[in-house]
């Protein structure tokens, strides 16, 4: 989630491959001489303080500046080094690519939701990348309705995404987003479903969040800045309208806001969202008369978030206002000022109040205590009862429950040893029927695996939770090599899910590790405020602690502990490799933010407003000497740095392709060690990779391969 950086000029020198090798841990590594950037130094001078940027050049591409080609030169520069670094990995990662595809049960079938009259599910075919969007009137047993063929649209497209899918009330028309360069810059186009027929109606540059009012002819949708990729518009178009002519029903004028606009599960109010971190906004109108003005809920408050929620006769608002945790509020529908809120559920300090989903007799409450979730199931009546699960790790959550006078409720829960599982839930009866369990092809037994959750101390004495998972042969001498992964930031929990491909590691002898650190929200609000702004530096520290905690605990030894992290992950990577090198055998930093004070100064990179209250903004003093004392592009060191695999996405829109690019180059020419480091750009995607549901499994073999060779793993 996170975003990077600036530029200037730049020239390279492209690798010359030896074909001198060196033994380590079994593997031959490659003696090519790696890509070497040209340096051209660019001061910034701030708060009294002169720092010399030689990669600035770096973000030409993204600029498009003059030394746009050498940018792409360099890159594929580094491709290059790393598949002559890798070559001898290059049967094991193709074995690795079909060990991980064989695991996917490639024809398989969502399980089917009902909403207005319709069952819609998706479905995939063998050796097909993508999916097919259907529905079915009325039951099951009806003839299926091919909706939106994916495979077919994304034929001979590199990168292909297709989300934000709203039918009309009228369940005529079908109103969806497109994504083909990976920027999650999307085209919103309305099919008739009566006639097959895509409409001339096509809405550029959108969030892909179309949203149907109840006349059937009018959609409201996110409009993005063409350059920031903020949102800042909510429109309002009619069928058949230029798009150029749509109406802007509300302009956000704060940069530091994400906006949106949404309906509710009872169709009646149609809602526009503008929220930044730590203060949020609300305005409404009624869905059958869309051409009213869009009403204020309550004005934005410092420091006061609430979202709500539309029942049949009232509103309900979730707030952390004099609740640090969330508390859970009511108001009539014509009285909504926060004057006029009650209280429904009072603050808890050790339960965080994470949303609330509606129904027409019930509201289901996801609260997290000590680190777990518990769905409480509240009747509108005032009776109540808990959804629980008793493994020691695990993830709960409500799934896809579009109808509103419903009785069932489908929630999805899985744990490290058990696979995705949807389940459908009486709230009168109680009765639990499991609908679908991810199937494992090749076969898979729980039993054969131990899940276990322990707590490390923090510098601070704070107790900082870890889920971790291993094969029962695996022993717990200290030998084991261990992967600990880490995010800890925007208050994102990293619940313990089930993940397929994590069976490939386990089953060579890894443990895999998630650690809970401070950032994140799984203790609650605070323990997201204490791993922000100027408390950053206990988000690094307690990875670092669970690090060592596991080294004591004889789960690993500093010969054989990895760790992982992606994007503001990538930050936490970068940082615990300046703060501890030795205690990492191999790091592997996929889009990593790790440039945080340039990017923050330029604001106009993608999302850099928007995240002032989670870095803070270094164009105040006190930030920017905060943030520069932990920016991993800042604080690179002549020493010894473990090895590493970094990996980017030239059209990332989230951390820009030259953080990584920058970072990797200044580590090559500062860092004494003879360690591996290598730079993976994906020419042809952005953020979050492939978008086809095999493609992306080329970069967790390489990922794997990596650590295989570091561990001598040749199998």
């Amino acid at each position: 989630m996170k975003k990077k950086l600036v530029g200037f000029l730049l020239l390279i020198a492209t690798a010359a491959c030896n074909s001198t090798e060196k033994d380590m841990n079994n593997y031959k590594w490659s003696e090519a001489a790696p890509p070497v950037a040209e340096m051209k130094p660019m001061p910034r001078a701030l708060h009294g303080d002169t720092v010399f940027d030689n990669y600035y050049w770096m973000i030409d591409y993204f600029k498009k500046g003059p030394d746009s080609n050498k940018v792409v030169e360099y890159l594929t520069a580094e491709n290059k080094y790393l598949d002559t670094m890798m070559r001898g990995t290059k049967d094991l990662q193709e074995s690795l690519f079909k060990e991980l595809k064989g695991r996917i049960k490639e024809k398989d079938e969502s399980v089917p939701a009902l909403k207005n009259g319709y069952y819609y599910y998706t479905r995939t075919e063998e050796g097909k990348q993508y999916f097919k969007y259907c529905r079915k009137k009325g039951s099951l047993d009806a003839k299926e309705e091919i909706l939106l063929d994916i495979d077919e649209m994304a034929k001979g497209l590199a990168y292909y995404s297709a989300a934000g899918f709203s039918v009309s009330p009228d369940n005529r028309y079908l109103a969806y987003g497109v994504d083909k360069l990976s920027r999650r810059q999307y085209t919103i186009y309305i099919k008739d479903l009566q006639t097959g027929e895509i409409l001339k109606d096509a809405i550029p540059n959108t969030e892909a969040d179309p949203t149907w009012a109840a006349d059937n002819k009018t959609l409201f949708y996110t409009s993005k800045n063409i350059e920031t990729l903020l949102s800042e518009k909510v429109k309002k178009h009619k069928l058949g309208a230029e798009a150029s002519q749509d109406e802007v029903v509300y302009h956000e004028k704060d940069p530091s806001n994400y906006i949106g606009v949404y309906k509710s599960k009872s169709n009646q109010k149609i809602f526009i969202y503008s929220g930044a971190t730590m203060s949020s906004e609300i305005r409404y109108i009624d869905a059958a008369t869309p051409d009213q003005s869009f009403k204020l809920f309550q004005p934005r408050i410092k420091d006061v978030l609430y979202d709500v929620i539309a029942l049949d006769d009232k509103f309900l608002i979730r707030t952390n206002l004099d609740a640090k945790n969330f508390r859970l509020m009511e108001c009539a529908m014509d009285n909504t000022g926060r004057e006029h809120w009650k209280e429904v559920i009072p603050h808890r300090k050790d339960v965080l109040l994470q949303y609330v989903d509606e129904f027409k007799d019930f509201i289901v409450l996801s609260e997290r205590k000590n680190g777990l979730v518990q769905l409480r199931i509240q009747r509108r009546d005032g009776n109540e009862h808990d959804v629980e699960f008793k493994e020691p790790a695990y993830l709960l959550e409500s799934a896809e429950n579009p109808e509103y006078d419903s009785k069932t409720l489908r929630f999805i829960y899985t744990s490290l040893t058990t696979p995705v599982s949807t389940y459908d839930y009486n709230m009168e009866t109680k009765a639990r029927k499991l609908m679908k369990r991810q199937e494992i092809v090749g076969g898979y037994e729980p039993k054969e695996y131990t899940t276990e959750r322990i707590f490390a101390t923090a510098k601070d004495g704070t107790k900082v939770p870890i889920a971790l998972v291993y094969k029962n042969s695996t022993k717990r001498d200290g030998r084991a090599p261990l992967l600990l992964y880490g995010y800890g930031s925007y208050g994102a929990n990293m619940d313990a899910a089930f993940s397929r491909n994590v069976l490939s590691l386990l089953n060579r002898g890894f443990i895999y590790a998630i650690a809970n650190i401070r950032g994140g929200q799984e203790l609650g609000r605070q323990w997201y405020e204490d791993g922000k702004l100027m408390k950053k530096q206990n988000t690094f520290t307690d990875f670092i602690s669970c690090g060592e905690y596991l080294i004591d605990q004889k789960y690993t030894s500093k010969g054989h502990l990895y760790a992982m992290g992606g994007s503001a992950g990538g930050l936490l990577m970068g940082a615990v490799v300046n703060m501890a090198p030795d205690l990492w055998k191999g790091i592997i930093a996929q889009v990593p933010f790790v440039d945080v004070v340039n990017t923050m100064l330029d604001e106009s990179i993608p999302l850099t407003t928007n995240e002032f209250d989670e870095w803070g903004n270094p164009k105040k003093k006190d930030a920017y000497d905060y943030m520069k004392s932990y920016s991993p592009y800042e604080n690179i060191e002549p020493k010894a740095y473990p090895n590493m695999l970094v990996t980017t996405g030239l059209h990332d829109s989230q951390v820009q392709y030259f953080e990584p690019a920058k970072w990797v180059a200044k580590l090559r020419a500062t860092k004494t060690d003879q360690n591996v480091l290598l730079l993976k750009t994906n020419m042809d995607f952005g953020h979050g990779g492939a978008s086809g549901r095999f493609d992306y499994l080329k970069d967790v073999a390489l990922n794997y391969a990596f650590l295989f060779a570091l561990e001598g793993i040749n199998k």
